[in-house]
């Protein structure tokens, strides 16, 4: 099942607040923080991998520290709940009054949640969903909303509950007054009138006319929003490539793959930000036919939106990796369709992990692809067609773009790249039991024949340790998926399939599945009822 922005937006909206405390603690997703008045203020999601909706909501927006992006902490650090957690003089009162919060906190706000399956990528979908949000319902994102007045009769409402007595009650009334002085600031003199703000300079896009794009980025870490560089290649009627390149600031601290692309935050210090840059880019590719290599770039300028609170440019993507996947299928298997590995198949000169030499690269790849068959427009999927969408289970710093193969229009299954063979005498490796964890995370367990299995195919714990080689799996539905084996949970590493495999064929809890290698590398996975 794959969710659109529109349908989780609007399920957070029309969802029933519920207590914090409720928030569930082994699903992950987006979410929504209510305010006391019932309105839906800040929309949020566990982007990480390892935590919860409860860890996130009712322990760290509840009770983290009003000065971090904890939004419950920080919109009621307010009245008798107000402490100022770096004065160490008032620590004893404030952490009475940061009690205080918490609680109020639980008595009388909310929250909404949305679970996602582990295979979506939450953190796109999140910065989608912000694209489009009513302002009231993101009110509190990046801080655009001050803080509560004290809600005074609902906080006596609270210590009624709470009984506290003298002692504490001493305390938090220290706080309130320590908070109204701090709210009182001294009438200064006319400050001096800033200079004016430069606006730094963003390079001039080509003048067109260009037939195609293909757009490339590099980022400063694991948020997909860190984007440190864009290139785009600009592709004339008479294929000259013209190719436009920017450094772009993230403003960012944590820089992770300086290592692989060689740009630093020293790199990026007069550059412009994204929020500068996409005018420019929005402008030169509105309308246009843009290409990337995989989807990580498209979910890179989502996310990059999201952070800036942005609308996301609404370009005509297509992947350059589903056509040399078409051109060139002889390198299923073979080094695959990366940019690394149609480098050397094609003969191209780039110098890899710069954006433009990148985004000049896949422009090139679509170019030759052309000579050997025309790069169709994808029509509309009409209704009661199957249309698989891409598994976008992308490391950063691969070049892979396998992804599961589109199937858009109906294609005889010889034709299809990744088709499994069938001239193979099918062999049994191992049936396997469905258990109510398996339907509920989309997993299925491979251990009791796991060593049959080749040893290239089977990777590290986490996509920065894929395996050499991928296997294909048909599973029955409109595409063959292509895949590691992650070595330690012993299960397929991309997973977004078998969500759907169990919905389509009703999997319960007790049903077996059985494994069958049709061909070297290439296997079937089929559900076995079990009798009643």
């Amino acid at each position: 099942m794959r969710f659109s922005a529109e349908s989780l937006l609007s399920a957070l909206l029309e969802a029933t607040p519920r207590p914090t405390v409720q928030a569930p603690r082994d699903a992950r997703g987006l979410y929504g923080l209510v305010d006391h008045h019932g309105d839906l203020r800040y929309i949020g999601s566990t982007s990480s991998t390892d935590q919860t909706f409860y860890e996130r909501i009712h322990q760290r927006h509840r009770t983290g520290s009003e000065g971090m992006s904890h939004y419950f902490s920080a919109m009621y650090n307010t009245g008798r709940m107000w402490r100022d957690r770096k004065d160490a003089l008032t620590k004893a009162d404030g952490d009475i009054a940061k009690a205080l919060r918490n609680e109020f906190v639980v008595d009388h706000c909310r929250a909404v949640w949305f679970p996602l399956p582990d295979t979506e990528d939450i953190a796109q979908l999140e910065a989608e969903v912000l694209s489009l949000a009513p302002d009231h319902a993101i009110a509190w994102n990046r801080r655009r909303m001050q803080a509560y007045d004290e809600p005074v009769d609902l906080v006596e409402a609270t210590l009624r509950r709470l009984g506290w007595g003298a002692r504490e009650k001493a305390a938090i009334e220290r706080q309130r007054l320590r908070f109204m002085s701090a709210m009182v600031r001294p009438v200064a003199a006319p400050a001096p009138k800033p200079a004016a703000i430069r606006q730094r300079h963003v390079t001039p896009f080509p003048e067109g006319p260009f037939r195609f794009f293909a757009l490339d980025v590099e980022t400063a870490n694991n948020d997909r929003g860190s984007i440190c560089q864009i290139g785009v290649a600009c592709v004339r009627p008479d294929n000259s490539i013209e190719t436009w390149v920017t450094y772009v600031d993230p403003q960012v601290d944590r820089w992770v793959f300086t290592y692989l692309h060689g740009i630093s935050a020293r790199t990026v210090q007069d550059a412009p930000t994204f929020a500068e840059v996409l005018p420019v880019l929005r402008d030169a590719l509105n309308g246009a036919t843009v290409y990337q290599h995989s989807g990580f770039d498209r979910s890179a300028v989502a996310s990059a939106c999201g952070n800036c609170g942005l609308a996301v440019p609404e370009w005509d993507w297509r992947d350059s990796v589903h056509v040399a996947r078409a051109a060139w299928p002889e390198l299923r298997g073979n080094g695959s369709h990366g940019l690394a590995s149609l480098k050397q198949h094609l003969g191209l000169v780039f110098e890899h992990h710069d954006a433009g030499e990148d985004a000049r690269a896949a422009a090139e790849v679509v170019l030759r692809a052309e000579g050997i068959q025309p790069v169709r427009k994808r029509p509309p999927v009409p209704t009661g067609r199957i249309a698989i969408v891409d598994d976008e289970d992308f490391d950063l710093i691969e070049d892979a773009g396998d992804t599961v193969m589109v199937v858009r229009e109906p294609v005889a299954a010889s034709m299809l790249p990744n088709a499994v063979p069938r001239q193979h005498a099918a062999r049994h490796i191992g049936t396997t039991e469905i258990t109510q964890g398996n339907i509920n995370q989309s997993h299925i367990y491979l251990r009791s024949f796991f060593e049959k299995f080749p040893a290239d195919a089977i990777g590290g714990s986490n996509r920065a340790s894929v395996a050499q080689r991928e296997i294909a799996v048909d599973w029955g539905g409109g595409a063959v998926v292509m895949t590691d084996l992650d070595g330690q949970k012993k299960f397929f590493r991309k997973r977004g399939w078998i969500r759907e495999f169990f919905e389509r064929h009703g999997v319960r809890a007790g049903d077996m599945v059985t494994v069958e290698e049709v061909a070297p590398y290439s296997y079937r996975v089929a559900l076995q009822r079990r009798l009643s």
